[in-house]
């Protein structure tokens, strides 16, 4: 079940599934361990002697964000029940604390006593054994605890606070389900404490008279032990809630719009979704500098793994993705993250933890043979000197750089010079992105250019000439290499990969992939090479999924959670980073306005598949649009903000090219920076006014 609404800072991040529950709580790192461990931890509603909890069908909801922040707006109506509720929610920006805000209408033509009921399934350190939930009486909160984390729910209503009621309890055993069943009467059982798997509920009472309305609040503080969490709830008394989700809101708005930027003739929901994007990806980013791939637990009923892992690709690619958009930060400290991570021999492995440790693996370090193989994806290695490149020539940032030269760019630079063919001068034989295959591919080839040509560029600017020139000789041999062995004549375009058969023989993968795109994405090749071209106007027509959705998936029959069996219109499901791939393709070809209407069509379709929220899963079903595998995926979001980031380059410079040909504008010796809207803290776009003839690009950005 996909999580529709994440909230985060960085430190705390809790995850709402599609029926509004809180299924997910890591803490104290993004993706590490997960307190409630994907179970629904419930909030439900007592009136008049009915209950619903809120994920009933019982309720009409809406779940989504307010604009520009990290803060929920959820409205719940349940004729039924004569209520009407606003909820609201947030993890303040700053402390580990998450609060939640009940509005309540009472409908009905007379008054009514009304019970809350807050539920957490406890699962302290991802596990359901040796935890402990108890009522602590002086401030009259829950207080749930394992080894070294610790929880505790704290509440205020109509001026009262503390719970008005509690109760802990045992779950699987002897067919026990957990306390929330004991909220089901509207009356809970007082029992103080409980040990081993447990679950708790705090209550809250409230009276409305007719048509009248009232609001409430429950909170959860996280910490290292009692003193620290209840420390937390004496500052949210203190401060009062209502204060942190405002102070949540404002930073969230400013957070969103610190970057002036220019968006061209997207329109507003585009323009929305890309500060969603940004805000989601936020979420999924740890404070240590991980950048995790994704943290949806319901993965764990797929293969007992999640996605809960830095792989060094996806975090290059977000943190790239965040330096096109202006933020110095996070992809700064993402940097520093993977500085001591690479091996003595300078490459880095399949994925890490958010604590920097080894993630879990399926690579082998032996081949079918029993001979020694590295179980790595050498694309892994290179982008992120690719993406610190990026992040250096935006930024020019050379202290943050610095540090980074010997252990991270040299170090990495000359694996990947030497783990290369000597008779082809392509990189040796690594894992595919997709973790599916080994062989030479054409994306890692892509890749391991750019990371080289990024290592030639740093080489120079610290005045290592001879290293530099070293560094770009083998980016070139890789170039070259590329277009003799990955190029197909009879075909016409490139290959997915070179591959040994079991007799020892070189074979080509003709198989068409989504990721041989990777040749022209990080500038090895450009995206009018002829080659390039005939390999992606084959990739379009065959993988694009001719079903009414639309969409473009990895590969031809691509099994993961494939859905159809219909492989002439459907071969594999559409993926998001996969159609985003495509539109990139077609903006770094276009040459007019009449050839950016492709990718604009690309980017519609990736608009209207995210959730209402605005989260972009990882593959959705080509039938009917529903998300697929982890949502949200941090990739999919990065090359959302990227590829839109390009269109407005692309935009902007193919107008300015028309005005230079008008001969209304000097000789362009740079591209220039032209900012075509100013983006205010509340999130209205206003129109830049200079004496310029740029400043005059139509179309500005109606960014809301």
């Amino acid at each position: 079940m996909p999580r529709d609404l994440p909230l985060g800072n960085g430190t705390l991040l809790v995850n709402f599934d599609r029926s509004y529950n809180l299924s997910d709580l890591y803490y104290p790192n993004v993706g590490a361990q997960n307190h409630a461990d994907g179970h629904p931890c419930r909030f439900g509603v007592w009136v008049d002697g009915c209950f619903a909890w809120l994920s009933d069908p019982s309720w009409q909801r809406t779940d989504d964000y307010e604009g520009n922040t990290l803060v929920t707006h959820v409205t719940a109506s349940n004729p039924g029940l004569g209520l009407l509720l606003t909820l609201t929610d947030a993890v303040d920006f700053d402390a580990p604390v998450y609060v939640k805000q009940i509005h309540i209408e009472n409908l009905n033509p007379a008054p009514r006593d009304i019970r809350l009921f807050f539920h957490f399934d406890c699962y302290i350190g991802g596990t359901e054994v040796g935890n402990t939930a108890y009522f602590e009486p002086r401030e009259r909160t829950l207080v749930m605890y394992r080894d070294m984390v610790y929880l505790l729910m704290g509440a205020i209503c109509e001026g009262r606070e503390g719970l008005s009621d509690f109760a802990t309890g045992k779950k699987q055993q002897g067919g026990l389900e957990g306390t929330w069943r004991d909220a089901e009467d509207g009356e809970l059982g007082h029992n103080p404490i409980s040990q081993g798997a447990v679950d708790c509920v705090g209550q809250l009472n409230l009276t409305l008279p007719a048509g009248g309305a009232g609001t409430a609040y429950f909170w959860l503080t996280a910490g290292a032990n009692f003193g620290a969490v209840n420390d937390l709830h004496a500052f949210v008394k203190d401060r009062r809630p209502e204060h942190l989700i405002e102070r949540t809101r404002n930073y969230w708005r400013l957070w969103a719009n610190k970057q002036d930027v220019y968006l061209a003739d997207l329109s507003p929901e585009i323009c929305t979704r890309y500060r969603r994007s940004l805000l989601i990806l936020r979420t999924q980013i740890d404070c240590g500098g991980a950048i995790l791939a994704a943290n949806d637990s319901d993965i764990l009923r797929f293969g007992m793994d999640t996605y809960s892992y830095m792989w060094p690709r996806d975090g290059a690619l977000v943190a790239e993705a965040m330096v096109r958009a202006g933020y110095m930060d996070l992809p700064r400290k993402f940097f520093y993250f993977l500085r001591d991570l690479p091996t003595a021999d300078g490459y880095l492995l399949h994925k890490y933890n958010p604590d920097g440790s080894r993630g879990s693996s399926w690579h082998p370090w032996v081949d079918v043979n029993g001979h020694r193989q590295l179980p790595i994806q050498e694309d892994e290695t290179a982008l992120p000197l690719y993406a610190l490149w990026r992040f250096y020539e935006r930024f020019r940032e050379v202290e943050a750089v610095g540090p980074l030269y010997k252990p991270l760019i040299k170090h990495c630079a000359d694996f990947l010079v030497h783990y290369r063919d000597p008779a082809t001068h392509l990189p040796r034989p690594s894992y595919d992105l997709w973790e599916e295959r080994r062989g030479v591919l054409s994306y890692t080839t892509g890749a391991v250019w750019a990371g080289l040509a990024a290592a030639g560029n740093f080489a120079e600017a610290f005045g290592d000439i001879d290293l530099a020139a070293h560094y770009r000789a083998a980016a070139e041999e890789v170039k070259q290499a590329a277009l003799k062995h990955l190029y197909d004549p009879d075909l016409g375009r490139f290959v997915r990969r070179l591959y040994r058969d079991e007799q020892g023989q070189v074979q080509k993968d003709t198989t068409l992939d989504a990721s041989i795109a990777g040749l022209f994405m990080y500038g090895m090749l450009p995206a009018d090479h002829p080659g390039v071209v005939v390999t992606m106007t084959a990739i379009e027509e065959r993988l694009w999924c001719k079903t009414a959705d639309g969409g473009l998936c990895r590969y031809e029959d691509d099994y993961y959670f494939q859905v159809s069996q219909d492989l002439a219109n459907v071969p594999g499901n559409p993926w998001f980073i996969c159609t985003l791939w495509l539109a990139q393709w077609h903006i770094q070809k276009a040459r007019s306005m009449e050839d950016l209407a492709r990718p604009v069509e690309l980017i519609q379709w990736v608009a209207r598949h995210a959730l209402r929220s605005g989260v972009l899963a990882e593959q959705v079903n080509p039938y009917d649009g529903r998300p697929l595998s982890v949502s949200p995926l941090t990739w999919s979001h990065a090359e959302f903000i990227s590829t839109v980031l390009q269109y407005a380059e692309r935009y902007q410079e193919i107008h300015l090219q028309k005005l230079q040909d008008a001969g209304k504008l000097p000789l362009l010796l740079h591209k220039p920076h032209v900012e075509g809207v100013v983006m205010k803290p509340d999130g209205r776009a206003e129109p830049l006014v200079a004496d310029n003839p740029a400043a005059a690009i139509p179309g500005p950005s109606q960014c809301l």
